[in-house]
């Protein structure tokens, strides 16, 4: 069982690591986090030298193949040495996180995420970072408690509309075709095509598969109107790959919500993240300092965004 990890960490990685199956991070024992008891492994880190944090960010992770370490090995340690207090956790099932048998629609994860935001007292309005999934996470958060976001950014990412619940159901029985039902070909092929590292997401991806019911939950899952949607008032970064299934996207966010940031990248398809981490990183420090100047709070960043210019 995998516990809460409250542990703070300095910006260059010291302390207990974070990651995949594999990883040794070290993780303490705490009270249960989710929604229904369930566990959950979180990161922190902390700007350095003991600087107090500019800001909070909550980096949240997508489904599957994804746990905290593709924010670890991208940004984090970026943006915490920028100034800002960082906190990744793997959602339920993901990761170090319990994986229970059942219990994985979208209001579920929203409720860990409100949950585990209490656990670890932070009260303040958090900048939320979501990619893919954990995008639909964050605009479903910030509907719940629009009180307690600062700002929703999203990579690959859209809200939990009819038009996601197709996609993503979609997406789930193919999934469960190729990765259960012919799983030795499927990983067979991954590996040779992918190579070892992306076949070892995909062999846990498939016994997530196999042995929950989040395929069937997930697209069970209940989905918002275009009012709702309208309804969020914190500032919005979208992010996007211009050779991405989700291309396009961007203009129907800007229609619903006017005032969201959309960027889209020339080249780069869903993994957006993995590939194209430095875009990403200055991406969300200017958002994050821009969002933080507006509302009068201390620059975010600001040494970091000087030195880029250079």
């Amino acid at each position: 069982m995998a516990m809460i990890d409250t542990a703070r960490e300095t910006h260059d990685g010291t302390g207990s690591g974070t990651g995949d199956d594999t990883d040794q991070a070290t993780d303490h024992d705490g009270p249960d986090t989710g929604a229904d008891g369930v566990r959950l492994h979180v990161q922190r880190l902390s700007p350095p030298d003991g600087r107090p944090p500019t800001a909070t960010a909550v980096l949240i992770h997508g489904l599957l193949t994804d746990s905290l370490a593709s924010w670890y090995f991208t940004v984090a340690p970026d943006l915490a040495a920028a100034g800002l207090e960082v906190v990744m956790y793997d959602q339920r099932g993901h990761g170090r996180s319990e994986r229970p048998g059942s219990g994985y629609r979208l209001d579920t994860f929203v409720t860990d995420l409100e949950r585990l935001l209490d656990r670890l007292d932070i009260t303040g309005p958090v900048h939320l970072v979501g990619n893919c999934f954990g995008g639909t996470v964050a605009f479903a958060y910030a509907m719940r408690h629009p009180e307690r976001v600062a700002g929703i950014a999203v990579i690959e990412a859209k809200p939990a509309t009819e038009s996601w619940l197709t996609e993503i159901s979609g997406i789930l029985r193919r999934v469960a075709t190729e990765l259960v039902v012919h799983e030795a070909e499927s990983l067979a092929w991954v590996s040779a095509h992918r190579g070892a590292h992306t076949a070892r997401l995909a062999k846990s991806a498939a016994r997530l598969v196999r042995t929950t019911t989040i395929a069937e939950d997930v697209p069970a899952s209940g989905v918002v109107s275009e009012e709702q949607v309208r309804a969020v008032r914190c500032p919005v970064l979208a992010v996007y790959g211009a050779d991405s299934e989700l291309a396009g996207q961007e203009r129907w966010l800007e229609s619903v919500l006017p005032g969201t940031r959309t960027v889209v990248l020339p080249g780069q398809g869903h993994s957006v993240l993995a590939e194209a981490p430095t875009r990403i990183r200055e991406l969300l420090l200017s958002w994050i300092h821009e969002d933080e100047t507006a509302t009068g709070a201390p620059a975010v960043g600001a040494a970091a965004l000087e030195a880029d210019a250079l």
